[in-house]
């Protein structure tokens, strides 16, 4: 995803005042938000008709533990890249279901700007030493151990 170019993204939360914060803050970062769904099959569906270039997953839904499985088939079967917005980073599986990394809530400006960098330039623009915690990208070989075995 390497590109300087504003992304459309796909925001699932279904805590609504966190995803009018994380949508004006992409605003104001440059980006296009072109959904925003509260529960996996309202997700699902926008993922499936406007097809964006990135999707902020929670973990936990309005219908409960759904983000894993909105982020495996948004990544798998959309092609669009994920990072996961949670407070219980625990429930993400080993195969981290197709996402490039998650975002720990609460999530800082700072954490949003670093892994949108990460995203664009496909690695960090900042120092290791001053990265913050709250963006953690997933290992790339891990993630690609994985593509391959399903």
């Amino acid at each position: 995803m390497s590109s300087e170019k504003p992304l459309r993204i796909l925001i699932v939360e279904d805590e609504i005042l966190i995803a009018l914060e994380l949508e004006s803050l992409l605003q104001d970062l440059g980006h296009e938000v072109v959904g925003m769904a509260t529960s996996s099959e309202e997700a699902l569906s926008l993922g499936q008709d406007i097809k964006p270039d990135l999707a902020f997953v929670d973990v936990h839904l309005a219908d409960g533990p759904t983000g894993v499985d909105v982020a495996r088939i948004l990544a798998a079967q959309h092609q669009v890249t994920v990072l996961f917005m949670t407070a219980n980073a625990k429930r993400i599986p080993e195969d981290f279901a197709g996402a490039w990394g998650v975002i720990a809530k609460p999530y800082t400006e700072r954490g949003v700007r670093e892994a949108l960098s990460y995203l664009m330039a496909g690695q960090p623009r900042e120092p290791e030493d001053a990265r913050t915690v709250t963006f953690v990208p997933f290992d790339i070989a891990s993630r690609e151990r994985s593509s391959q075995i399903s």
